[in-house]
Parts: C-alpha cells; sequence; structure tokens
C-alpha cells in the first residue's frame, strides 16, 4: 500500500457517512418494524420532554433506543444476506433469521422494561399532582 493510498482522506469520510445514511433511509423506507421502533423513540422522547426525565434517565433511554434500532438494522441485513444466499426455504437459513428476530425482540423488552421503570413513577407523580 502507498503513502497515498494510507493516508486520511476526508472525502473518503464523507462517503462513509452518505452510505450510512442511504442504508437508514432505505431501512425507513423498506421496513414496517423499523418505521414502528422509530415511532415509539418519538413517541418516547416527547413524553421524556413533557415529563421533564432527569439527564441519567435520558442516557438510559438513548441507549435502549439506539440498541433497538441498531438490532432492528443488523437483523434486516442478515435477512437480505440470507436471501441473497439463497431463495429455498432451508432450515438452516431459518434459525439464522429467527436468531436475528430474537436479538430484535429482547432489545425491544429491554426498551419496554427500562421505559416502564423511568415513566411509570414519573406518571404516578404527574397524576398525583394534578389530583
Amino acid at each position: 500500500m502507498n503513502k497515498e493510498e494510507d493516508s486520511f482522506k476526508l472525502k473518503k469520510r464523507l462517503r462513509s457517512f452518505r452510505y450510512a445514511f442511504a442504508g437508514l433511509g432505505n431501512l425507513l423506507r423498506r421496513e414496517h418494524n423499523a418505521r414502528i421502533h422509530l415511532a415509539a423513540a418519538l413517541l418516547v422522547t416527547t413524553l421524556g420532554l413533557l415529563l421533564k426525565l432527569a439527564p441519567a434517565e435520558w442516557v438510559l433511554l438513548a441507549i435502549v433506543i439506539f440498541l433497538v434500532l441498531i438490532t432492528e438494522i443488523l437483523n434486516t441485513a442478515l435477512e437480505e444476506l440470507c436471501d441473497q444466499v439463497s431463495t429455498e426455504k432451508l432450515e438452516r437459513i431459518k434459525r439464522i433469521k429467527d436468531y436475528g428476530a430474537a436479538a430484535v425482540f429482547l432489545s425491544a423488552l429491554l426498551a419496554v422494561l427500562a421505559g416502564l421503570l423511568i415513566f411509570i413513577p414519573r406518571l404516578i407523580q404527574w397524576i398525583e399532582h394534578i389530583n
């Protein structure tokens, strides 16, 4: 590898961002579940703003929101790859896809649990305050 190939190129770095945004755009256009996850994230964020969450609560919410979105992206990539490898109904490919779906399910379950731990006490306080 020559020095020019090894050096940092701003143009290449910016191009990598373009690929990432293209991936996010494709995901949201093509994957119904990704749109559901994004809608849930927007709803939770709005509720968090209304209830004036503490910084630590925001950090936890951000972690679980991004975890769900990341696992959805990886699961979608895995499914696309499996479909490219074989269009046949193979048991091994089914298991691989099921593992990916399980990862999304577990990350979403974690997000729901974190949301309940954060929002239930806040909502109870809010209800008591208005009564």
